[in-house]
């Protein structure tokens, strides 16, 4: 049965589909089989990403590990019992034809509340949540007092990944293993920064994640999507010696690999 990886957070900008697109190609070189389902229906970040890469191996001629991103499927409505969601069956219906000839499932959700979104959740084995290194986006997920010191209660994507649990535990599944990655991060050594690193810390022991190392803010990352590259492509394409930032950039996707720790990956990038 094919392991689900749910990429989510409610707030645009946090690099989500940065992250989706990097974790997907890094499994897929390492051998593994790997499908996208692209829940932002509108933007689908995702989706135009793998449709770069198709593009650029055709006009180049290079064939590189890649993924292959999938619509949901269309559901007639007459056959909906009352009460009954059509997302729901659209999303269950994708990821049923997905299992059995894939290792991984890779499902990039929006940046806003949906209920494509609610529903995916539950379907997590692993969750990743990429975090901006701030305390606007911490918010999506406690509140804090004015100091930045003492949490105050979870907030609204917390309560939403409690509930996705919920329905789990009640259909006798695995608990989400949720891993929340820390994105732009600065580099120096900054009050702000050491706040964060500490509300998360406190946070995570209370409602139950792991806090992982995340990408640092790059152009590179911008430069790539138009062709559907990563970082990973590099050498593929011609690119004989790497410039320090795509270096560390690499480095910043193997620790984020590493600290995932997703079952089968075992081999370093």
């Amino acid at each position: 049965m094919a392991h689900i990886i749910v990429v989510g957070n409610e707030k645009g900008g946090a690099g989500k589909s940065t992250v989706s697109m990097h974790l997907a190609t890094a499994l897929a070189r390492l051998g593994h089989k790997v499908a996208a389902l692209d829940l932002d229906l509108r933007q689908r970040s995702m989706g135009r990403y793998l449709e770069n890469r198709l593009e650029f191996m055709k006009k180049s001629g290079l064939e590189l590990p890649t993924v292959g991103c999938h619509d949901l499927p269309e559901i007639d409505p007459e056959s909906l019992q009352p009460g009954e969601n059509i997302y729901d069956h659209r999303l269950s219906a994708a990821v049923a034809a997905l299992e059995p000839d894939n290792d991984y499932i890779l499902i990039d959700c929006p940046g806003s509340h949906t209920r494509l979104s609610q529903v995916a959740h539950s379907l997590a084995d692993t969750l990743v949540t990429p975090l901006n290194d701030s305390f606007v986006d911490f918010d999506l997920l406690a509140h804090i007092d004015q100091k930045g010191e003492k949490i105050l209660g979870p907030s609204v994507y917390s309560e939403m990944v409690w509930n996705a649990r919920q329905l789990r535990a009640q259909a006798g599944l695995k608990p989400i293993d949720w891993v929340v990655i820390r994105n732009r991060v600065g580099t120096q050594r900054m009050v702000n920064k050491e706040k964060m690193e500490r509300a998360l810390q406190m946070l995570s022991k209370r409602i139950g994640f792991r806090v992982a190392p995340g990408f640092s803010e790059r152009v590179i990352f911008r430069e790539l999507f138009p062709r559907g590259l990563t970082l990973l492509d590099l050498k593929d394409i011609g690119v004989k010696q790497l410039n320090i930032s795509n270096i560390a950039a690499r480095q910043e996707l193997r620790d984020m690999m590493k600290a995932v720790n997703l079952p089968g990956v075992e081999v370093e990038i």
